[in-house]
């Protein structure tokens, strides 16, 4: 189950995300939500806040971090990833005052992680959908995530997809293949920003 996010509510949780991730670049402050927010805000939900870059005329990632399972708020996880996503995000510098300008905002609010119950592993691809389903892949020594609009961009079939979120897991790219790994997945409604503080739109994948 998913929260049902309105157009206008999405555009608020982009604004609210940007605000937070503004804030903290300029003043190393943490934003405090306003009470006067829709009431499902105040629900658990997972959500993920992602920042990309337009660079050469192509976009790229420019952090992402999240939370997978509804253990927060949801207007409270928004804040917290945003701003993790801006400094804390392993793969890239702290983002600077100067990339504001020419970043994009995206949130993602996530359903419940489900465990994909398969007899064999040959059966995952035909339980992904492409352009629907986002997947987590939990092995030994870790786990991995990738968001539903992550394959679509990349144009990758099932396979490739269940290959790459091992990958972000650190593990081999066949590892799904393994009867001793669990995998889940999930779904989301994508909202991000058109142009650096532009126009707000529910992602269509």
């Amino acid at each position: 189950m998913i929260l049902d996010i309105s157009d206008e509510e999405g555009k608020l949780l982009v604004k609210i995300a940007r605000d937070a991730i503004e804030n903290y670049i300029k003043d190393q402050k943490r934003i405090n939500p306003s009470r006067d927010l829709p009431e499902k805000f105040y629900e658990r939900c997972g959500v993920f806040v992602t920042i990309n870059k337009q660079e050469y005329g192509e976009k790229h990632l420019r952090g992402c971090i999240g939370y997978p399972y509804p253990d927060k708020p949801l207007i409270e996880a928004v804040i917290d990833s945003g701003i993790a996503a801006a400094v804390e995000d392993p793969r890239f510098e702290p983002l600077s005052v100067d990339e504001l300008d020419e970043v994009r905002i995206e949130v993602s609010v996530l359903t419940p992680p489900e465990l994909i119950i398969v007899k064999t592993p040959r059966e995952y691809p035909s339980k992904v959908k492409i352009g629907e389903d986002g997947l987590i892949f939990r092995w030994v020594w870790g786990s991995g995530l990738l968001l539903p609009q992550v394959p679509v961009e990349y144009k990758w079939d099932a396979e490739e997809f269940l290959s790459n979120t091992c990958m972000k897991a650190g593990a081999p790219p066949d590892a799904w293949l393994s009867p001793n790994v669990k995998i889940y997945k999930f779904q989301a409604i994508i909202f991000e920003e058109l142009d650096p503080r532009g126009e707000v739109v529910r992602k269509k994948l």
